[in-house]
């Protein structure tokens, strides 16, 4: 365990602090996107009037007259009632119950007060934020300053993705242009910042480049031939309802492909490299194409638990849907080329393909870098 709070411990700790601080600062001074004369708050419900609700198994239609009180300033602890409409759209919709905590949309009128009162959805936003702390107190437990690093480099993340890709795409930039830039960008940033400006690091980067190029290229082969315009992914429509016509929703799903492999084929080429460089120290006088060889067998545990990974990750995401699949049970040939199902094929081969080929490069790549470099220097 690495867990002992040394100075460059306390230095990465430090500066994870800062980080959260400075984008919690940069968030809350954000626009709110609502509407002028509309506001949101947390709001505990007292009494729900289901009376004009009719409900068959999960699903609601109607409406829910709630008393609910407000717990946030400026109308905190003033009661008022709220309207829940039901639509049968049970992916978002709510009945809520007596105690339970909601966000509510205030519509205000000309003198601030209070007009009418929407309920939106549950407020669970606690109960995600304990979660994380568990996750980052875990982290830090087990890897100490790589585990910092690595949280620093898990918010960048979610910080370029949404501030960068997700803007400069709607904003009518190429899709598959931004999102490789991106890739290439936080691939430096999550691998330097978890190994460092070392021999490692660079093995571990320019095999996940490496990946990330051959996963766009048999994307833009089998994409073009498959017939897949992207229109399974899950709120396309209301994106494109949304105003945004434009959008090339072919590139998004492409995108979205080379997108969701960049990460495992970043954690094989790690796994490599790291392993490359340990046995280098373990065994200075190993030669580079044992060190390859090392490397290539390495590449192959890996990867014959991570195409499964893939696999199982993409299933999870559409289990109901292989539910219906035994409900029904359609022909082979009817469901192997039902629109939904080729995606999620596409998309699990190709990103398979991607991690194959991954591990033989960053071993190659390995044992000239790792130890061909650190030859000449002596």
């Amino acid at each position: 365990m690495t867990g002992r709070l040394k100075p460059q411990t306390l230095l990465a700790f430090g500066a994870l602090v800062a980080l959260l601080a400075a984008m919690a600062m940069y968030v809350n001074s954000r626009t709110p996107s609502l509407h002028p004369g509309t506001m949101e708050v947390r709001a505990k419900v007292i009494t729900a009037d289901d009376s004009e609700v009719r409900s068959s198994g999960l699903s609601h239609i109607g409406f829910q007259t709630l008393t609910v009180q407000i717990l946030d300033p400026p109308f905190e602890n003033q009661v008022v009632e709220a309207l829940n409409s039901l639509n049968g759209q049970v992916d978002l919709e709510n009945l809520f119950r007596p105690g339970d905590r909601i966000i509510a949309a205030l519509i205000l009128d000309e003198t601030k007060g209070i007009h009418h009162v929407k309920a939106v959805d549950l407020y669970r936003q606690d109960n995600l934020l304990i979660l994380f702390g568990l996750f980052v107190a875990a982290l830090l437990i087990y890897a100490g300053v790589i585990g910092v690093k690595a949280l620093i480099s898990f918010v960048v993340t979610i910080f370029i993705i949404w501030e960068f890709l997700v803007t400069q795409i709607l904003a009518g930039q190429p899709p598959l242009l931004t999102t490789t830039f991106t890739l290439i960008l936080l691939s430096a940033v999550i691998i330097f910042m978890v190994a460092g400006l070392n021999r490692k690091g660079l093995t571990a980067f320019l095999g996940t480049i490496s990946g990330l190029v051959i996963t766009l290229l048999v994307t833009l082969y089998f994409g073009s031939r498959a017939g897949l315009f992207g229109m399974t992914q899950p709120y396309v429509n209301a994106l494109i309802f949304s105003g945004y016509y434009d959008l090339d929703i072919r590139q998004i799903f492409y995108s979205a492909i080379i997108l969701g492999a960049s990460g495992a084929a970043m954690d094989i080429a790690m796994d490599i490299a790291a392993s490359m460089d340990e046995i280098r120290l373990k065994k200075p006088d190993i030669t580079v194409p044992e060190l390859i060889r090392s490397g290539v067998t390495v590449g192959r545990q890996v990867i014959g638990t991570m195409t499964t990974t893939l696999l199982l990750a993409y299933s999870g995401g559409y289990l109901t849907l292989l539910m219906i699949f035994r409900v029904k049970d359609p022909s082979f040939m009817r469901m192997i080329n039902l629109k939904i199902v080729s995606a999620e094929i596409m998309r699990t081969l190709i990103g398979s393909v991607g991690l194959v080929m991954v591990a033989p490069i960053t071993a190659l790549l390995g044992g000239i870098i790792i130890l061909g470099f650190s030859r000449q220097k002596k």
